[in-house]
């Protein structure tokens, strides 16, 4: 199985189930209440490691007790925590999730310590890269961290994974010159194409050209209930989902992502198989309440319904 590290955040999720969003200067009551682990980062380094990947993590979190249970329960998921470090004057990163009963979300985030990692911290983790497979980030930490990883990674012939969220018009050509794969979701794809997002499958060939042009050679976009589109190297298709009832889409997304990292070879030669995978435990992911708590293991997946 894959060496994978990612660098990314750590957020303390509090989720609010709501009957809909309120509108500009409207009060709405909140139906239920919860806080647990989250954020990107986390998350697909969770989905990687239950996939049975060796998983280091770099990020950081408050010198607080939520960070410090944080690096408990990724201890406790067997992903490496010796270079998450803690931040004396930045509480750990909180996610705000409004969720409505279709399952769908709406995220308001406080990065906090999330912001302070640095190029320091990447190059002193240097020695993790030597024998990675796959070095995963996404911008919920800052820029020039990821683009000293992805170069660290290349240094050492890792392949990279960039998952452009939050969503964002452009990306940095530098990080983009370091990047082997884009993995964003149809309205992260449609933002940097400078389209109107769709999940039309007959709609997405000019959003891959528009990326393309950009310098997203290789991209996977996922696209919700309407499946998954990819391009990679020059091997083009859509994979539907399976069909579960939605009951939180929260981590949906970052579940894909971390099973990717896991299963993907660094040549990518098994790229249809481990889409497979990745949408197999996204659909799982969905059709349970949370983030971390929503990821499931290899054995869950592999138990999985092939049929859709």
């Amino acid at each position: 199985m894959n060496k994978v590290i990612v660098i990314g955040s750590l957020n303390i999720d509090v989720q609010q189930r709501i009957e809909r969003l309120p509108l500009q200067g409207e009060t709405l009551g909140i139906n239920k209440q919860t806080t647990a682990f989250g954020g990107k980062g986390a998350n697909q380094a969770v989905a990687a490691a239950r996939q049975g990947a060796a998983v280091h993590f770099i990020g950081s979190v408050g010198q607080d007790e939520g960070g410090r249970a944080y690096k408990e329960l990724l201890k406790e998921e067997g992903i490496s925590t010796a270079t998450i470090k803690e931040i004396a004057n930045e509480p750990t990163g909180t996610a705000y999730i409004m969720l409505e009963p279709d399952g769908h979300n709406t995220i308001l985030v406080y990065p906090g310590a999330n912001a302070s990692v640095t190029v320091a911290d990447i190059e002193a983790a240097e020695a993790l890269f030597v024998d990675a497979d796959f070095v995963v980030a996404q911008f919920e930490v800052p820029q020039e961290a990821v683009l000293a990883g992805f170069r660290l990674a290349h240094k050492y012939h890792a392949k990279t994974i960039l998952n452009p969220a939050p969503v964002r018009t452009s990306i940095e050509e530098a990080i983009l010159a370091e990047t082997d794969l884009v993995v964003p979701n149809e309205t992260e794809a449609a933002a940097l194409a400078h389209l109107a997002p769709t999940t039309d499958i007959e709609e997405l060939a000019p959003v891959m050209a528009s990326l393309r042009a950009k310098g997203m050679d290789n991209a996977i976009i996922t696209l919700g209930e309407a499946g998954v589109y990819y391009d990679v190297d020059d091997v083009t298709g859509v994979r539907a989902i399976f069909k579960v009832q939605v009951v939180d889409t929260t981590a949906a997304g970052d579940t894909f992502i971390g099973t990717l990292a896991a299963h993907l070879t660094p040549d990518f030669s098994n790229l249809e198989e481990a889409i497979l995978m990745a949408t197999r435990a996204s659909s799982l992911a969905v059709s349970h309440a949370g983030a971390i708590d929503s990821i499931p293991t290899l054995a869950a997946v592999q138990a999985a319904n092939a049929d859709v």
